[in-house]
């Protein structure tokens, strides 16, 4: 029993916050402050702030836009409203594309912390798991959502305590990487772990009121996390030292390590597998919702738009990104792809604010210098990334453009 029937709004604003606030403390919190301390030495407070910022840019665009457009897609649908069909192709390849790489890099996550040597079993097993919840209909999914942001949450709450707490690192000299390129490098990294609230805005035609509920909880969502991130960076500097920080993998598993391997690394591993949970339950539903809109639009084959008539979601869409991601997790070392999903989700986000900045009616504090600000935000971090995510990523888009190009020059022909 199914169909193309529209969605139900079924989620209130409370729910869709904490779609968003999971979304982003999923798994990227556990991988990404290593990687952007190594790029931006003792800056990486700064690195964090410019991440958010440009995160804030894009918040605002989303949130303006969801008001205007509350339907599935997000930026795919943006972006084909206000500046054309190819400015919305592009938005919402390269969110599927970047966004299919994240849930494997979550899956994978989850593995490493939760069974230790079976990383690619357990993660297709969650997969698995956290589709078939998808599947049962969009209230289980912020359900779930809801209880694991508010045990992450704790978790982490308690580490930054002992952050704070523990005797400071020795005091080193600054680290010759913390230049204005280095900063950019590790915002555009940290960007990974800022991008879940594009989530929220997919989900448009799941919540009720909204244009009010969306922009409240993209915006919400996106305060609790920049001022959770920017804590965590700020402890981890101050236990571990830039140095330490940087070459440290686990860095939060080494800051509970100092309270004693029974609690605090227990404590870490049941977040990382948490929240990594957590982000793939939402990075599902999001990719799924966008392929249905890209689908409605004949961007991508027509039987993705079908929902579910009984449990009101795009079923084929679910399934065609777990049947992606599990491919991704049997053949590909996931977690070296985090530069590639950046990458995508700051060009999705450029398109977010090109669109935002042609609207002529907004509130006041959202004027348009800040959606041209957020695209140039965009652009810039995206392309300090490390070249061969700049490089594999601009490879994919290009292959999207080129397929699509063939099918509309095909119907072109067809119609003649």
């Amino acid at each position: 029993m199914s169909g193309s029937a529209g969605l139900q709004r079924q989620l209130g604003g409370f729910d869709a916050t904490t779609v968003g606030i999971g979304s982003m403390i999923g798994a990227g919190v556990f991988v990404v402050f290593a990687p952007a301390a190594a790029a931006a030495g003792s800056w990486l407070p700064l690195a964090v702030a410019i991440a958010g910022f440009v995160a804030y840019c894009n918040a605002s665009a989303s949130a303006q836009l969801a008001r205007i457009y509350p339907t599935s897609g997000g930026t795919y649908v943006y972006g084909r409203k206000r500046l054309g069909p190819w400015a919305g192709f592009i938005a919402g390849w390269s969110f599927v594309t970047g966004k299919a790489a994240s849930c494997a890099a979550m899956a994978f996550t989850f593995g490493l912390y939760a069974f230790p040597g079976y990383e690619t079993a357990a993660g297709i097993a969650a997969v698995v798991l956290l589709t078939t919840v998808n599947l049962l209909g969009i209230t289980r999914t912020a359900m779930a959502s809801r209880i694991i942001v508010s045990l992450v949450v704790a978790i982490l709450a308690f580490l930054l305590v002992v952050a704070f707490s523990t005797s400071p690192a020795p005091a080193a000299e600054a680290p010759d990487l913390a230049s204005p390129l280095g900063v950019l490098q590790a915002a555009a990294v940290l960007f990974f772990a800022f991008a879940g609230y594009a989530r929220i805005a997919t989900m448009g035609e799941e919540v009720r009121e909204p244009e009010r509920n969306i922009p409240r909880a993209i915006l919400a969502s996106l305060a609790v996390v920049l001022i959770l991130y920017m804590l965590l960076a700020l402890g981890l500097l101050e236990a571990l030292g830039a140095e330490t920080l940087a070459e440290t993998e686990a860095p939060l598993l080494a800051l509970a390590q100092d309270i004693g391997d029974s609690v605090g690394t227990g404590a870490v591993t049941v977040a990382a597998a948490l929240a990594s949970l957590g982000a793939l339950l939402a990075l599902i539903a999001g990719v799924g919702r966008t392929s249905l809109a890209m689908a409605r639009g004949g961007d991508l084959p027509r039987p993705l738009a079908r929902i579910s008539s009984r449990f009101q979601v795009p079923f084929i869409a679910d399934l065609t990104v777990a049947a992606v991601v599990i491919l991704l997790l049997l053949t590909t070392d996931v977690l070296t792809v985090v530069g590639f999903s950046s990458f995508g989700v700051l060009i999705y986000y450029a398109i977010a604010n090109m669109s935002a900045f042609t609207l002529e009616e907004r509130p006041w504090y959202w004027p348009k210098v800040l959606n041209a600000v957020g695209f140039i935000g965009c652009l810039l971090l995206a392309f300090t990334l490390p070249l061969l995510s700049v490089l594999t990523m601009l490879a994919v888009l290009l292959a999207g453009l080129a397929g699509r190009a063939a099918v509309q020059y095909s119907g072109d022909r067809e119609n003649r």
